[in-house]
């Protein structure tokens, strides 16, 4: 019998091991750079090689997920995350930093999406639930890195730092070696043509589509939000990094919060509200100047965000639970496609017209996610439940 409390024990572990990986590069890169003597052109090529392993990792472990089951895929996205850290650490040239960043982006891609399924897989009738706090874990790894390196460094070397970091990932993979998980749900290849299937669906494309705006969004956020509140709120590099903190607490917050709601509220209004509240903060941005207004519309914006993604990724888990990974695998790809492409547009708008198109673009990709959860809620109503898949169909 499985025991379900270790099983996302073990997934809230490797999640946390996700957000730490996440945030490893943009901890060390500085002194990755000064390191090497390499130019910023070199540094910008290598910190796009994170995304796109992220995203290479995202689009291969759902169908390998329901195929082989998930002990194996785990311990070997922890090998990669381990090597990878090792590799940050130990590399003695740029060559391997570009190798090493790319090992952590497609094992922490692929621990990322497969700690999800997996949580979806243990928990019928509360997948929103949990899969919220298995959010806050997320939260508190991508905290958690550069807290560590900033208290830590101080005393010794980053790269010792990292070196230990990643051991204690490599131990990791051996304890997930001795749990039981669920068995497999395809037992006949590799479940690719159910998968394209699924890309013709409607609803998972409604669903998807929900999410490659809130992604999108979410990476404006974050890599957005400090230059704009320099430039244009003309605040001090210390409160700007405040707001973007402020953000990040709220939605680890509302999502350890939407832990308890979610078991006794109706999932589609509390995405609803969460979604007014996101859009009211991109208007109080847009709208408003100085510090407090920023600071209210991160806040805003971070609580309206923390339902988005465990819910539209429960109820994919609802709707594909016999292959929960494939569909995790479509519904990330597609997030992650939002977040790059939004992200690039904005750079060209900052590189046209400098940051005062930010919180416009914010807005604008807020109303197309409004509109997009308007467009769900039929798919959460009781009325259609009979008329909606339950596979790979």
């Amino acid at each position: 019998m499985l025991n379900t409390k270790r099983i996302f024990t073990a997934a809230c572990v490797g999640i946390l091991i996700f957000g730490m990986s996440f945030l490893a590069l943009g901890s060390v890169l500085p002194h990755m750079v000064e390191k090497f003597q390499v130019d910023k052109l070199a540094a910008g090529a290598v910190a796009s090689i994170l995304p796109l392993g992220v995203l290479i990792g995202s689009l291969f472990f759902g169908p390998l997920a329901d195929r082989y089951g998930y002990k194996g895929l785990l311990v070997t996205c922890c090998l990669l995350v381990a090597a990878g850290l090792e590799g940050l650490a130990l590399g003695g040239s740029w060559g391997v930093v570009e190798i090493a960043v790319f090992l952590i982006g497609a094992g922490g891609g692929a621990l990322n999406g497969s700690t999800s399924a997996l949580v979806a897989d243990i928990s019928e009738g509360q997948r929103g639930a949990r899969l919220s706090i298995l959010g806050v874990f997320f939260g508190v790894g991508a905290l958690g890195m550069p807290a560590v390196l900033a208290i830590l460094s101080p005393y010794t070397a980053q790269e010792r730092v990292i070196s230990v970091i990643g051991f204690l990932v490599l131990a990791t993979a051996g304890w997930l070696l001795t749990l039981q998980y669920p068995q497999p749900k395809h037992s006949e290849g590799l479940p690719i043509r159910q998968g394209l299937r699924m890309l013709k669906n409607p609803a998972m494309l409604l669903l998807c589509f929900v999410l490659f705006f809130e992604s999108g969004v979410e990476g404006l956020i974050s890599s957005w939000t400090t230059s704009y509140s320099e430039s244009e709120l003309h605040l001090s590099a210390e409160k700007a990094l405040i707001l973007l903190t402020a953000h990040v607490g709220a939605l680890a917050a509302m999502r350890l919060l939407l832990g308890s709601l979610l078991r006794t509220h109706m999932p589609y209004r509390i995405l609803a509200m969460g979604v007014t509240f996101a859009f009211a903060g991109s208007l109080v941005l847009w709208t408003g100047s100085g510090y407090l207004t920023g600071l209210t519309a991160m806040i805003l914006l971070g609580a309206g965000f923390a339902g988005v993604f465990p819910i539209m990724m429960g109820k994919i888990g609802d709707l594909w639970s016999n292959l929960s990974g494939t569909a995790f695998s479509i519904a990330l790809v597609i997030a992650l496609s939002g977040n790059i492409l939004i992200n690039y547009l904005m750079g060209l708008l900052a590189h046209e017209f400098g940051m005062v198109k930010f919180p416009i673009l914010l807005t604008v990709s807020m109303l197309f996610l409004a509109g997009m959860t308007i467009a769900t809620g039929r798919l959460f109503s009781d009325r259609m439940r009979g008329q909606l898949p339950r596979s790979g169909a």
